[in-house]
């Protein structure tokens, strides 16, 4: 007899409160879920195992959100939950050199155009988010002619693995991904040998602390929200190469200045900036580059 699956429909007042309540829920037992947008905020339709269904309402109500209003559970027939986060899925085009498509969907390049295939597994992001494409914008730019090729990248949080990628597809000479979560680098390991850009990446599962003190990063990247961002940052700006520039996306409007400020105090500065709206939220896209010394004081009295 097959598992029997219930539904869960949860309905967050923000896009980054559904991030988190669905971080949360994968970790609590939950097999997969599909996100819309409705008029009430973010719904979230998770699909888990009947027995997981106590842990996973325990984990959402222990988060203890106002703005997150949690359904229950409902019995749910053949649904065939591995496949389910498939629906309204489409490619994302970055540029006319570069573009994503979920794996089960179609696309047809244009001339010269690059598409990567990502299947996201339970790990985030399949390029259609709007952080995502504002990260991947930021990449496809800085590759941009007559940047040379052979750069080495770090992607903070790789989730799916789709920045790392995109930075090799657009000319990296090496990347290095990781993430805390063990469902996000055997994702990325699997979409790197999908895309056939296996042997200039490394993917661990881990944090800051196993990075080699001595190695230097020309382009490092974070999409991650502001919380999980900041207490990465001194590890960042250390690991970033003299001349080189860090992307952080994940960010909404509303975070602007506070992440600007924590930016400066690690020693980089915002040189440039993009945003772009989903669900009623804006999301900001922050190129950075190491901040100038202060100018010395003059000698003499």
């Amino acid at each position: 007899m097959s598992e029997r699956f219930l539904r869960l429909e949860l309905i967050a007042d923000s896009a980054a409160l559904a991030e988190r309540a669905a971080a949360e829920a994968f970790a609590a037992g939950v097999a997969g879920l599909e996100e819309r947008e409705t008029d009430a905020g973010t719904s979230l339709l998770l699909y888990l195992p009947a027995a997981a269904a106590a842990t996973v309402r325990a984990a959402l109500a222990a988060l203890g959100e106002p703005g997150l209003e949690i359904g229950t559970p409902e019995a749910v027939v053949e649904v065939d939950w591995s496949q389910a986060w498939q629906v309204g899925l489409e490619p994302t085009r970055i540029s006319s050199r570069l573009a994503l498509r979920p794996e089960p969907v179609t696309f047809d390049p244009e001339p010269g155009q690059c598409v990567l295939s990502i299947h996201p597994g339970q790990a985030f992001g399949t390029g259609g988010h709007a952080s995502t494409r504002l990260a991947l914008g930021w990449i496809d730019r800085w590759f941009e002619p007559p940047r040379s090729r052979g750069a080495s990248v770090l992607d903070v949080g790789c989730g799916s693995g789709a920045l790392a990628l995109a930075a090799l597809a657009l000319g990296a000479g090496r990347a290095v991904a990781f993430d805390i979560d063990p469902l996000a680098a055997r994702a990325t390991l699997a979409n790197a040998a999908r895309n056939a850009l296996s042997g200039d990446l490394r993917v661990f599962c881990g944090g800051t602390p196993a990075l080699a003190a001595e190695v230097r990063f020309e382009l490092v990247v974070a999409n991650l929200l502001r919380r999980e961002m900041e207490p990465l940052l001194a590890d960042l700006a250390a690991r970033l190469a003299p001349e080189g520039s860090a992307i952080f996306s994940g960010l909404l409007a509303a975070d602007r200045a506070p992440a600007t400020a924590a930016l400066a105090a690690a020693g980089l500065a915002v040189v440039d900036e993009r945003s772009e709206s989903q669900g009623g939220d804006v999301w900001i896209g922050l190129l950075t580059r190491r901040a100038a010394p202060p100018a010395s004081a003059p000698a003499g009295g």
